[in-house]
């Protein structure tokens, strides 16, 4: 039985790894309006990615005999500035869910709880994994540059991540 702090915690993650779903599909749709289908493909398996990890949370809250909730989801931003900006603030998004993430299994294992740090470990990897690919894609937006065709390059190099999903 997970203690009502265990269960408040996984609840607030179900509900940030929710609208980490809806900020990634709306950015595609920025991507996508642009022009961008390789970005937007991208985003959009991410959007999907998100979307299986909030309902991976809610089962396993349910399994353990609590009640999963949703709760309320802000609205995504709808702007940017530029394709460098999108994946500076995936990046920004990525790296608080990273710290979300080793909070909630701080609280296991402070509290003892074996089973959810044993859950949480997929997540723990998860999160290395996505911190890893937004830093080659700031590094590739870099090293291509936006100016002249390099939007072209980026969007193909970002589509050709998204392929291999």
């Amino acid at each position: 039985m997970l203690s009502k702090a265990m269960i408040d915690s996984l609840n607030d993650q179900i509900q940030l790894e929710s609208y980490s779903s809806n900020l990634y599909l709306q950015m595609s749709a920025w991507a996508e309006i642009k022009g961008l289908e390789g970005c937007a493909a991208f985003l959009r398996a991410q959007a999907q990615d998100e979307l299986a990890h909030m309902h991976r949370l809610f089962k396993y809250v349910y399994e353990t005999g609590a009640l999963p909730v949703i709760g309320t989801i802000k609205a995504p931003p709808t702007k940017y500035k530029s394709v460098s900006e999108v994946f500076q603030q995936v990046h920004e998004h990525e790296r608080f869910i990273t710290g979300k993430i080793n909070d909630l299994m701080s609280l296991a294992l402070g509290e003892q709880d074996h089973s959810t740090a044993n859950f949480l470990q997929w997540y723990v990897a998860e999160q290395h994994e996505e911190e890893h690919t937004m830093q080659k894609i700031l590094d590739k937006i870099k090293n291509i540059g936006e100016t002249g065709s390099g939007v072209y390059f980026i969007d193909r190099a970002i589509g050709m991540i998204a392929g291999e999903k």
